[in-house]
């Protein structure tokens, strides 16, 4: 066993240990359990960075027989390459930012022992995800985030929305989970091994493995928040924030877009999965972004901003460029973390998530506005910030594939992704610049005294923002160009990655994502300058209502899922309690009521029962006489 397979595998065991270590703990021990998670957390961010040196470029794979039922075999192997390890590094770099944060941010929990392991627990799970080299190892990590997010989502007991997001959030997702996990069922069973290996090795006839994508793509719209499984994403804010910075940043949104990455050329030989793939991003793309525009929770417009750029990642999958994707979920992971623990200081200075209660924090949080600052301008792709780097990667892939019809989709496909991402930049730009203004800038329209957060809440924002910042530039320039590519993908040339300094340069491919940008911007700017009272979202008219509610999605898919549902199981529990219960229970009352009244024919007095016992044997005694004197 090579040194990076040992590594792999101590990556998700780590975090799972620290965890298990966590739970056993008495529930009110903080010290104890904040110093272990912490530890934890930076025992797995040195085996990541040892895992990514020791791989310098390289794929590894090791595996061992698990369990065999049927004639197939499950394994439980990793499968190891520098994609995997930088992802595995964003995660652990997000987890312990998350630990360190949370120890100031949650100072006065007295549940931060379970809550400590459960992000531990967390981690392991995306860890697993990422260098599992089977399909069901996969399927067990995947599923233990889902029920992590639920335990972590209702966390503080005291809201009394946090437990029905919590809810939504483990329902809507296992919606999905049915179908990743029949598409993981045909998978296996049609290659005869759930090695990840065996699967992309293995010649599927064209209609079994759309089948199998497209089962696959429901589970990832239920993880990644994609339409229509996309309601959950913003009511789960409802959890504490730095829940909201794992959850959005490192593990379970990236889950769905990593799970794709790791077998995309199963998706090259499906077009029409790769279409579908391409509709739902467009889509999703466009509704997080209108949706952010119009929210005056804080956390929401960051929640939908998600929606968005997980979009985004989505549609570079479907225009034929993993790797864009990936560069993409990396430099997001960086500055999403980053906004939502400078947010949460926000809210821990202000006691507040609206911002009709913000305003003027910049002379009052000047740490937390900078850092909010280089956060904000790489979300909307401001260069030279991460953000820029990724997502106009993003955009020259679909722009190629657009012009050049050279993607595995075609070229509709293109133009869709090229020009809603097109208009996701303006509009990004939009509702980026309108947070800045509404929390940061003009009167304190509170009634706190907001200050910048202590050094727990200050180190971890601080850190996150040097990726931010650097990250696009240097994975563009530096040793990590080129390591983005999963084994066994070889795109068209015309999909180059997006650390080839042949895609992004400074050319007429960036005059209109920046022409937009500038143009988003500035309208917000300009509304907010004609009266900084007011918020730029009245801009919008009598869209504002359809935007703030995310076009009624949620109602209507309460009405024609979650009503037909709930009325479905009262008419069974209904039909259940009338028919099957009450046939019990009639036969049992029925057999009650008669031998109560038998047994009243045999109840007597002791004089008439012997009276009765006496007669009886008068009436035998003369029968007996009178057969004798007969015979």
């Amino acid at each position: 066993m090579t040194a990076a397979i040992v590594l792999g595998w101590l990556l998700p065991a780590v975090p799972f240990g620290v965890a298990l270590v966590g739970l056993l703990l008495p529930p009110r021990s903080r010290a104890r359990s904040a110093g272990l998670g912490i530890a934890g957390a930076a025992a797995t961010l040195v085996v990541a960075v040892l895992l990514l040196v020791t791989l310098d470029g390289r794929a590894a794979e090791g595996s061992a027989l698990w369990v065999e039922f049927g004639g197939l075999e499950v394994t439980a192997g990793v499968r190891l390459d520098p994609t995997a390890a930088l992802v595995a590094l964003a995660v652990a770099v997000v987890a312990l930012a998350v630990q360190v944060y949370s120890v100031g941010y949650l100072a006065d929990d007295d549940r931060y022992g379970p809550y400590a392991a459960q992000i531990s627990l967390f981690t392991a799970a995306m860890l697993l995800v990422v260098v599992s080299g089977d399909l069901l190892l996969l399927l067990v990590g995947w599923e233990v985030m889902g029920i992590c997010s639920y335990l972590l989502i209702a966390h503080d007991r005291r809201l009394p929305e946090a437990p029905a997001a919590a809810v939504k959030a483990f329902l809507v997702t296992r919606v999905g989970d049915v179908g990743f996990l029949i598409g993981i069922a045909l998978l296996g069973f049609t290659a005869g091994s759930f090695r990840i290996a065996d699967v992309l090795a293995h010649d599927f006839h064209p209609a079994t493995l759309t089948a199998a994508c497209l089962l696959l793509l429901a589970g990832v719209a239920g993880k990644s928040a994609q339409f229509p499984l996309h309601t959950w994403l913003p009511d789960a804010m409802a959890g504490p924030t730095p829940i909201s910075a794992l959850i959005h940043a490192a593990t379970m949104v990236a889950a769905g877009i990593y799970a794709v990455t790791r077998l995309y050329p199963l998706f090259t030989r499906s077009p029409a999965a790769l279409t579908v793939l391409g509709v739902m991003a467009a889509v999703t793309l466009l509704l997080g972004a209108l949706a952010a525009t119009a929210q005056d929770d804080i956390k929401r417009v960051l929640a939908w901003s998600t929606v968005s750029q997980i979009g985004y990642m989505a549609g570079a999958l479907a225009v034929g460029s993993p790797a864009a994707a990936l560069f993409h979920l990396l430099s997001h992971a960086a500055f999403k973390a980053l906004l939502f623990l400078a947010v949460g200081a926000v809210i821990h200075a202000t006691g507040t998530n609206s911002m009709t209660a913000m305003g003027g924090l910049r002379q009052r949080m000047p740490v937390t506005f900078w850092c909010t600052v280089i956060g904000l301008g790489a979300l909307a792709g401001v260069p030279p910030l991460a953000g820029f780097w990724s997502k106009d990667g993003i955009l020259a892939v679909a722009e190629r594939a657009a012009l050049d019809g050279a993607g595995p989709a075609g070229a509709p496909v293109g133009w869709l992704v090229w020009i809603t991402g097109l208009i996701g930049v303006a509009v990004t730009a939009w509702y980026a610049t309108r947070l800045l203004l509404r929390a940061f800038l003009g009167t304190y329209r509170g009634s706190a005294a907001p200050h910048d957060p202590p050094a727990l809440l200050r180190w971890p924002v601080l850190v996150l923002a040097v990726p931010s910042a650097l990250f696009g530039a240097v994975a563009f320039a530096g040793p990590f160009a080129g390591w983005l590519r999963p084994p066994g993908i070889t795109e068209h040339p015309s999909n180059l990655m997006p650390l080839d300094d042949e895609l992004i340069h400074f050319g007429p491919q960036l005059v209109y994502p920046v022409a937009l940008l500038l143009i988003g911007a500035g309208l917000a700017w300009w509304r907010w300058r004609r009266d900084p009272a007011t918020d730029p979202a009245l801009a919008l008219g009598p869209l504002r209502p359809a935007f703030d509610r995310a076009f009624w999605l949620d109602e209507v898919q309460h009405t024609l899922v979650v009503r037909p549902v709930v009325a479905l199981a009262r008419l069974a529990r209904g039909g259940d309690e009338l028919l099957v219960d009450g046939a019990v229970e009639g036969i049992g009352r029925g057999g009650g009521v008669l031998g109560d009244r038998i047994g009243v024919v045999h109840r007597a007095g002791l004089p008439r029962a012997a009276t009765a016992v006496l007669a009886g044997a008068l009436l035998i005694g003369l029968a007996a006489v009178l057969i004798g004197v007969s015979g």
